[in-house]
């Protein structure tokens, strides 16, 4: 209750006894809590799940960042509760409360084929860009991302272009952040890439929604 209270959310309705049972609301979305059941473990995420279909997402995602750094002081990006981070252009993000519950908000004009990735026709690094951002955006799984592309670093890296090369190794600072991983060998690395102009408008078009990024650039 406290972390959606924190969020804007009020409760329009709570009870203990004989069972726990809890309505939030806010700016016409209504969540409604019965108990967990025995055992349940929220750091699996297997909690509950619901879906919030709205007209556009970004003022929303915005206005839960604004909340967190708030309260908080920072945006919630790892562990739990989190957002997952929102890339301008996207048509969904997800809100993981404390218990492992994943509040799921999609745009209402989501395209049907919804582009995942994990493309056939790729290989190399640029297949494991792609796999990470189906692992960060829609399995919201930064662990294995990293994993993934620290691998791929190593396999491909070498012979990768470099604005591949610099893709991945922004994202790798980013996830180390986010992780609580150091950050210092990717960003050298990053500081010794020959990017062109082409290069840097590539990787700021594509990763521009990371918060850190022009500084990483410069």
């Amino acid at each position: 209750m406290a972390f959606y209270e924190s969020l804007g959310f009020e409760a329009t309705y709570k009870q203990s006894r004989p069972y726990v049972y809890l309505a939030l609301q806010w700016s016409g979305i209504h969540l409604h809590f019965g108990p967990a059941p025995k055992g349940l473990d929220p750091t699996r995420e297997e909690s509950g799940g619901c879906l919030v279909m709205v007209d556009a997402v970004a003022p929303y995602h915005a206005a839960f960042v604004a909340a967190m750094r708030r309260v908080h002081g920072k945006v919630l990006s790892s562990g739990l509760p989190r957002i997952t981070r929102y890339r301008p252009g996207a048509s969904r993000f997800t809100l993981i409360d404390p218990s492992g519950n994943s509040i799921i908000f999609i745009q209402r004009d989501e395209p049907a084929e919804l582009e995942y990735g994990g493309s056939k026709k790729l290989t190399g690094l640029a297949r494991a860009l792609d796999n990470v951002r189906i692992l960060r955006e829609f399995k919201n799984d930064d662990l294995q991302a990293f994993r993934a592309l620290k691998s791929a670093m190593r396999r491909h890296g070498a012979d990768a272009p470099v604005v591949e090369r610099g893709l991945a190794l922004c994202q790798l600072i980013d996830l180390a952040m986010v992780l609580g991983e150091p950050t210092d060998p990717w960003a050298a690395d990053l500081r010794g890439l020959e990017l062109t102009a082409d290069d840097r408008q590539r990787i700021e078009s594509e990763l521009g929604h990371l918060a850190g990024l022009q500084e990483w650039l410069a």
